[in-house]
């Protein structure tokens, strides 16, 4: 699953928190043993949507916003992949807001990787929706005064099978984190902490050192109100499972074609004349 870093034309800025996250998907998935062939990744547009190039796997990128949607159809058609979305904090709650809260929803079997600098880094510096009040960019002169968006309690509140945080200054918890994730049955979110070099000189990684704290054993993620009360913590944020759901069934196990037959949509033969009747029966 790894490789020589050298030898590839790396987009993102030298220091880049970035490499980090990549450095812990790519442990975690030797960890977990996951074959190439039976992993996709899906991203949008933005300087975490690059990701899956670094990667020996499948991938599909998608438009800005958007990668929720065919994340879901993938893992609908095929349930047997392992399906990883990688986002960062514009594209995933700016852009693709509305499908992060009903993909939260519908629940399919998905783990939802988000690179959260608080800032637009590949468009040059703008605030995103996670920039904190005051924080200056070229085109917040006076600085963010709008309320920033808060994913974890979005997630909670929407009552999401799996939530957390981790920050990749801790590169061994971000590994263990995003392993639970992946193994974890249901829509999975891992917002990530990780410094943007070039546009965000606020929000470094000395800074998440200083403003984070990670659960200890005792907390207990299945409770619920716990949860909510973690989940709107910002200073210091804190790092780890922040809760999770009972058990439900996830989006491809409601879906009616799964009720009877267990065999992927992918393997199953066209009925052409069922397609066809259907297609006349739409006309005129």
């Amino acid at each position: 699953m790894d490789f020589d870093m050298g030898k590839i034309d790396i987009a993102w800025c030298p220091g880049c928190g970035n490499f980090g996250i990549l450095t812990a998907l790519k442990r975690t998935l030797a960890e977990l043993q996951i074959r190439p062939r039976d992993l996709v990744l899906v991203s949008g547009i933005g300087q975490a949507a690059k990701t899956p190039h670094y990667v020996k796997a499948n991938f599909f990128n998608g438009l800005h916003g958007r990668a929720l949607p065919p994340a879901t159809l993938i893992k609908a058609v095929n349930p047997e992949l392992t399906v990883i979305v990688t986002s960062g904090d514009g594209d995933m709650y700016g852009e693709g807001g509305n499908h992060f809260i009903h993909a939260i929803r519908r629940n399919p079997d998905i783990t939802v990787i988000v690179h959260n600098n608080m800032v637009y880094g590949l468009t040059k510096g703008q605030a995103s929706p996670t920039s904190q009040p005051g924080f200056v960019t070229p085109l917040q002169v006076d600085g963010v005064f709008e309320e920033p968006f808060n994913p974890l309690a979005v997630a909670v509140a929407l009552n999401a099978s799996f939530v957390a945080r981790t920050s990749i200054h801790d590169l061994e918890l971000t590994r263990r984190i995003f392993a639970r994730a992946i193994r974890h049955k249901g829509f999975a979110l891992v917002d990530t902490f990780t410094p943007c070099v070039s546009f965000n000189k606020v929000n470094t990684r000395h800074w998440y050192q200083e403003h984070t704290y990670v659960l200890d054993d005792n907390y207990d993620p299945r409770d619920r109100t716990a949860a909510w009360q973690k989940a709107v913590e910002t200073g210091p944020w804190p790092l780890g499972v922040i809760y999770t759901s009972p058990p439900k069934p996830s989006f491809e196990e409601n879906l009616p074609v799964y009720k009877t037959n267990r065999q992927p949509l992918i393997d199953r033969k066209v009925q052409w004349e069922k397609l066809a009747a259907l297609i006349d029966s739409r006309k005129g």
